[in-house]
């Protein structure tokens, strides 16, 4: 085969997130994939499928398989299913829940028994969700940098509600497993447009906010 008709050969990747119930894996999948938020919380059963086709310099049209892993898989029987030939595994957590950041041990544990034995081993992040409740924070970040130096780990830091970060991040991330090094531009384009979102206090006194909201949510 040519170097061109190599070129274009879609490439496919499976990216599977798993994480604590209600940490936002579906809401970050669904940020990603179709730029779409909702505050309504619906646990995942079993697994839920997202695909996103993007393209980048140096590796053309890529296909994501995004396979989202209800919270409650980590003690069935089909967690080696889901992981199975797995590219990349995020494991997310919310930043305001340290149940959620605790859980990572367990997680982290589970998959590498599950993924020991396949010839190819699978890229595996830690991405702290809900960067916009900074605020409400409950996990310092130095917990977060140490847990990942320990383990080998990359580490992002989202938002699924606004989009901060998402784009980049998995973009970073397939390059990262394609060998790849995103160019500046490509890095601008995956960074959204952040709004202020103006919230009317009962006294009449508008607070404006770039990114934190004052309500608490469930995503």
């Amino acid at each position: 085969m040519s170097d061109s008709e190599d070129d274009a050969v879609e490439k496919q990747l499976k990216i599977v997130i798993v994480g604590e119930a209600g940490c936002g894996k579906t809401c970050l999948a669904s940020r990603y994939c179709h730029d779409e938020f909702t505050r309504q919380y619906f646990p995942t059963a079993g697994v839920d499928f997202f695909l996103k086709r993007t393209v980048l310099s140096g590796a053309g049209n890529i296909t994501l398989q995004i396979w989202d892993v209800g919270g409650q898989s980590l003690a069935g029987n089909m967690l080696d299913k889901y992981v199975y030939g797995a590219d990349v595994i995020l494991l997310v957590f919310d930043i305001t829940n340290p149940v959620s950041f605790d859980a990572l041990d367990e997680w982290l544990d589970t998959i590498r028994r599950v993924v020991v034995s396949q010839e190819r081993q699978p890229v595996i992040v830690v991405v702290a969700n809900k960067c916009d409740l900074e605020h409400k924070r409950k996990v310092r970040p130095d917990r977060q940098h140490k847990f990942a130096q320990e383990n080998g780990l990359g580490s992002h830091l989202v938002s699924a509600r606004t989009g901060e970060m998402v784009a980049l991040s998995f973009h970073k991330i397939v390059a990262e497993v394609l060998g790849l090094k995103l160019s500046r531009i490509e890095q601008e384009e995956q960074q959204p447009l952040m709004q202020a979102e103006i919230l009317h206090a009962p006294a009449a006194t508008a607070v404006t906010a770039a990114h934190c909201p004052t309500s608490s949510l469930n995503y």
